[in-house]
Order: structure tokens, then C-alpha cells, then sequence
């Protein structure tokens, strides 16, 4: 195990600084993309990306769709890439999400999605890679080098990008002062401590996180840092789904970790959260109202479509400091590499 600081939590707590600078750097031709689509709408929008890139679509498809009423939707990359089939796409965008720019099959689906119609815009951290040559449109994510495997601060590039988009699409003058305020939200998110959460979790052997509306991409990332990084077996859910089934798991032995954000959705949060609690599971809570028999975690305040990118910071540090207690190492997870090539 890394005894020092490890380049996960270094890469992690320059989020705020890559954030900064892409925000200044993309504003002139997220402008140029956003007219752009206010003339000629799309009647629809596909997401492509793999891992925390994906998670980072359930992100755009939310906000999206409710900033913007367009229907947004997952493309399966294999659809292109495995089966050759093509799908109609004219009139749509393709947002392409990628730390590397170099996955084939992302490659061969952005590729089908351009010649089926689309608009092609690649949300990517190398400017240098395949993807952003083949892109009708790129919105570098800027985070810099990211040697870690685990992906931390081109997650969160990829989150503000998605909301400085939205914001200028939707013409949302609080979402877009709220947006560029995000630098200093990560700031202090980032000096956020969570450390009462780590005796729950120290040994645990599973888990849920829990989430809903924006909040869920989170809890998507969460559960796979968890798996990536801690050697925990972490499974994401709506808390609202989570209800059809996987509620009977839950108990003494299964721990529950529950994002919440202060808009539509934290009602349903925190009712579900009092079901956990009634069926003895721990629950670490992350924003949201204070109630007996659970941890509570704190959250730096923030418009509501914005603050799960200060959560999911907080996280990161967590993570690192999670893995560690438990014996691994993050920067060296079993059995992965950076790049996934896959076809």
C-alpha cells in the first residue's frame, strides 16, 4: 500500500484549478454550440462513453432533459461496434464522453452516429486523440495529465462541461452565475471531512448508494470507486428503484450510502432513507435533513443541478482515504488499466 500521498488524491484536488480553466477556455465555443442548437434543436440526444464516462452521461441525460425537454438517451457503443448495425440518427447530437479519445468501439459508434446524421460533439481530455479529430464539434474537458486509474478530476471536468453547456443552451441565468461559481464550490467541497463514515465502511463487504435525478451519475461513479478502489462490492440505485427488489438485501450487515440534493427529488430520498433506517441497515447520509440513527455528511451548499459535482469531490478524497483504511491501495487497483480498448 502507498504510504504517501497518493496520485489519486493529488489528480482529485486539482479539479477545481481544471475546472477553472476550462470553463474560461470553452465559454466562446459553448456559445458558438449552443446558438447553434437554439436555431436547429435536435429532436433527440445520445450519450456514448464507457465507465466514469457513462456515468457522466446519466449526468447530461438529466439535466438535459429537464432543463431542456429533449429527450437524451444511452447508445450503446456495440450496436456500431460488434453487431455493424446503423441506426437513423439525422437531426440528432451525439454527445461523445471520453477521458482518452481512443476506445475503438467508441470510436466506430461516434463514427456511425456522424453518418447516420448526427452532430458529433466530443467531450474529451486528449485534444491530440482519434475522437477529437472525427468530432464535428470538440469541448476539450482540459483536466491535464491523468496518470491514476482510477478517474477523478476528468469525471468532474466532464460533469462542468455537461452544465456549462446546459446552461448556455437553456439560457438559465441562474444556472449559468451557478456555473461559474463552480471552481469555488469544488474548493470547498474538497476541505469537506467525511472521515465518520469510514468505521461503517472500514468492513463492510457490500453496499448500495443511493440517489436520484442529477444526484444518480454519482452514485453511479461512487459505486464503481468503490469497487475500483477499495476492494468493496458497491451497487448503484435510484431510491426509487431500489424498492422493486434489492430493498430485501438491506439490514444490519448491508450499509447504505444515500446522496441527496436540495431540489425535487429529496423528498423521496429521505423517505427512503427512514425505510432503510427501520430495517436496521447503517446509513451514511450525504446532505439532506439530520435524523436519528444515521451519519450524517456534510455538503458544500450549491445551486441543486450543480451540487452533485461538489459531492462527488468530496468523494474522491473519502475514497482515498477509505481504500487506504481498508488496505489497498487506490492508485494500483487490481486487474485494470487506464485505457480500455475496448472493441
Amino acid at each position: 500500500m502507498n504510504s504517501g500521498v497518493t496520485q489519486m488524491f493529488r489528480e482529485a484536488a486539482q479539479a477545481p484549478a481544471r475546472v477553472r480553466d476550462q470553463l474560461a477556455a470553452n465559454e466562446g465555443a459553448v456559445k458558438v454550440l449552443t446558438e447553434r442548437l437554439r436555431r436547429r434543436p435536435p429532436r433527440a440526444v445520445t450519450t456514448l462513453g464507457r465507465g466514469s464516462s457513462d456515468n457522466a452521461a446519466t449526468y447530461a441525460r438529466y439535466l438535459i432533459e429537464t432543463r431542456l425537454g429533449v429527450m437524451t438517451a444511452s447508445s450503446s457503443p456495440s450496436v456500431s461496434s460488434v453487431y455493424e448495425a446503423s441506426t437513423e440518427m439525422n437531426g440528432t447530437l451525439c454527445l461523445v464522453i471520453s477521458q482518452s479519445g481512443r476506445s475503438p468501439d467508441l470510436l466506430a459508434a461516434a463514427q456511425a452516429h456522424a453518418a447516420a446524421g448526427a452532430l458529433v460533439v466530443a467531450l474529451v481530455n486528449d485534444e491530440d486523440s482519434p475522437l477529437a479529430a472525427r468530432a464535428d464539434v470538440t469541448l476539450p474537458l482540459m483536466a491535464g495529465p491523468e496518470t491514476s486509474v482510477a478517474a477523478t478530476k476528468s469525471f468532474i471536468t466532464g460533469l462542468s462541461a455537461i452544465a456549462q453547456l446546459v446552461a448556455y443552451w437553456s439560457e438559465d441565468q441562474a444556472l449559468l452565475a451557478a456555473v461559474s461559481g463552480l471552481p469555488e464550490q469544488l474548493e470547498a467541497a474538497w476541505a469537506l471531512d467525511w472521515s465518520a463514515a469510514i468505521r461503517p465502511l472500514c468492513t463492510a463487504e457490500h453496499l448500495y448508494v443511493v440517489a436520484r435525478g442529477v444526484g444518480f451519475a454519482i452514485a453511479q461513479e461512487a459505486a464503481l470507486k468503490f469497487k475500483e478502489t477499495c476492494g468493496l462490492h458497491a451497487e448503484a440505485f435510484s431510491s426509487a428503484e431500489i424498492r422493486h427488489g434489492p430493498m430485501a438485501l438491506i439490514g444490519p450487515s448491508f450499509p447504505v450510502l444515500a446522496f441527496t440534493q436540495e431540489d425535487q427529488t429529496g423528498e423521496g430520498v429521505e423517505a427512503a432513507v427512514a425505510a432503510f433506517t427501520r430495517q436496521g441497515a447503517q446509513v451514511i447520509q450525504v446532505g439532506g435533513a439530520r435524523a436519528d440513527g444515521i451519519t450524517p455528511l456534510p455538503t458544500a451548499p450549491a445551486h441543486p443541478a450543480l451540487e452533485p459535482i461538489g459531492q462527488i469531490q468530496t468523494f474522491y478524497r473519502f475514497a482515498d482515504q477509505l481504500a487506504r483504511a481498508r488496505g489497498f491501495d487506490p492508485d494500483r487497483p487490481s486487474h485494470l488499466a487506464k485505457v480500455t480498448e475496448t472493441i
